[in-house]
């Protein structure tokens, strides 16, 4: 029987234990996705904890099929939109203002991040998500086509064409 199936099981039992275990299984990986997602360790932790909470919410109609892994990839990449649509929307002086760099970041490192940063929001979604999966959560090719419910030629053709176009907008 399927780890995750038995702590779903339990927690539908209202078992905190195996909420706890739940949360410790997959918390650093989606923290990781969110954070890469946003570019702030703070919006990270918000939006890492939204997922769970949204999950645990709808657990009493949650049937499982497989990976939880997808579902809550799926949760996080719907609340990252949300996140960029509120930030689209707010004026730039607040964002600035919000923006802040680490402490023993250095300037360079910065500038460097800032071009990789741009560079990645002017992909496509579709290259830019593969992107993030592959190199940033360390994903292998097989566990991205089911996250983005996609043939494995199709992640494979998008990061091949991510990569191209990544190296052209950074050159």
């Amino acid at each position: 029987m399927d780890s995750d199936f038995r702590l779903i099981w339990k927690m539908k039992q209202g078992r905190e234990d195996a909420m706890e275990l739940f949360i410790r299984k997959y918390y650093d990986e989606i923290f990781r996705y969110c954070t890469c997602h946003c570019h702030d360790t703070q919006y990270g932790e918000d939006l890492t904890q939204e997922v769970f909470i949204r999950f645990f919410t709808g657990l009493s109609s949650y049937e499982y099929r497989g990976k939880t892994k997808n579902y809550l990839y799926t949760i996080a990449g719907n609340l990252v939109c949300d996140f960029h649509r509120r930030r689209r929307e707010m004026p730039v002086e607040r964002q600035l203002f919000e923006q802040k760099s680490g402490e023993g970041e250095a300037l360079e490192q910065a500038a460097e991040r800032v071009d990789m940063e741009h560079a990645l929001a002017q992909l496509p979604e579709e290259f830019r998500e593969v992107l993030i999966l592959y190199y940033f959560q360390g994903l292998k090719l097989r566990e991205i086509a089911e996250v983005l419910q996609i043939g494995l030629p199709l992640v494979k053709y998008r990061i091949k064409k991510a990569k191209k176009e990544l190296q052209e907008l950074l050159c």
